[in-house]
Formats: C-alpha cells, structure tokens, sequence
C-alpha cells in the first residue's frame, strides 16, 4: 500500500425531485490517508483534493451537475497511530430530466 493516498470513500443518494424535475442528492466521502508524521501532509492534500472538487467543471455520463458543497472533514489517527485519516464530505446536487 502506498505511504500516501485518496479513496473514494461511501455515498448516500436521496431523491430530491420537484415539480419541475428529477434530482438527487449525493452525500459522498473522500478520504485522504498518509503514514507521514503529523498531519501537515494529510491537511495540506485534504485542501488540494477539495480546492480540485470545488473548483472543477464537471461533466457528467448522465445529469447535470447543479452544486457541490463542502459539508465537513474529520480527522484522526488510524492503524494504531501508525496513519492519519482525513474525511472530507460533500454534498452534491444532480439534476437528471432524461427518461
């Protein structure tokens, strides 16, 4: 396993259809975890991968892309000390009006 890596980590979707359309909601988890001392590597990967989420223009297989905000980040020692694990959550919002 490599010291340092970024892993797409569990999602949950509600439906969050209108009367103008269908959509869902997408609460999602990207981890950043690291064997680095400390946690000045983790955190400054954790703001590299959110400024790439926010900042990109996103096009999707199906849908539209509609807004993804940052909901919060967790951070802590796992393996017995040995790694530090940062969660970052967002929430996306999809609008899909293909049948």
């Amino acid at each position: 396993m490599p010291e340092t890596y970024v892993s797409l980590g569990p999602e949950q979707v509600r439906d969050r259809s209108d009367k103008i359309g269908r959509g869902a909601a997408h609460d999602f988890t990207v981890s950043v975890v690291t064997a680095a001392a400390g946690f000045e590597v983790a955190k400054a990967l954790a703001g590299a991968v959110s400024d790439a989420l926010l900042e990109a223009d996103m096009v999707l297989a199906r849908g539209r892309l509609v807004g993804l905000d940052f909901l919060q980040t967790k951070a802590e020692r796992a393996a017995r000390g040995r790694l530090r694990r940062i969660d970052l959550r967002f929430r996306a919002r999809v609008d899909d009006n293909q049948l």
